[in-house]
């Protein structure tokens, strides 16, 4: 399955979003520190619900320990600051999707960082700044999880 990657996540109503998601998809999400909330913050288990026994979380404590434990994987980073459209690539099993935090995003520096893959960006109107965190992680994580034909779902009733 996928990985998820919210780099110095602050707002714990997305990072709760995100337990939800991947409870529900069976994606493996990765919180990278520092993080701005503690896992006893309301808004993250309003958020989360009854999911947080049902998702795979793991906390790193920093961008280094998140690679130690992946491996050989393609890491595609989410940013505004390219034209590769998410929705043109192709997804493997295994693939991660780093997003950065809610108020500046990935910085450069990881950007740039050999690891990743590549930079990719959800199209949106112009001037505007981004779409919400949880949102945008939802989105791409469904397209690729669509292109492998929704594998591991419960079939319809």
């Amino acid at each position: 399955m996928f990985h998820i990657v919210y780099y110095e996540p602050e707002i714990p109503g997305n990072t709760g979003a995100a337990i939800r998601l991947s409870a529900c998809t069976g994606a493996r999400l990765h919180l990278v520190e520092p993080l701005g909330f503690n896992f006893d913050d309301k808004h993250l288990k309003r958020a989360g619900l009854d999911y947080h026994d049902l998702a795979n979380v793991t906390v790193h404590k920093d961008f280094d320990a998140l690679l130690e434990e992946l491996g050989e994987t393609r890491i595609f980073a989410f940013t505004g600051h390219t034209e590769n459209n998410y929705a043109e690539q192709t997804y493997e099993d295994g693939d991660v999707f780093l997003f950065g935090r809610e108020s500046t995003g990935l910085p450069l520096h990881i950007l740039n960082h050999p690891a990743i893959y590549k930079a990719v960006r959800i199209p949106m109107q112009p001037h505007r700044r981004s779409l919400n965190l949880s949102n945008a992680t939802a989105i791409a994580l469904y397209e690729a999880w669509r292109q492998h034909g929704f594998a591991g779902s419960a079939p319809f009733s």
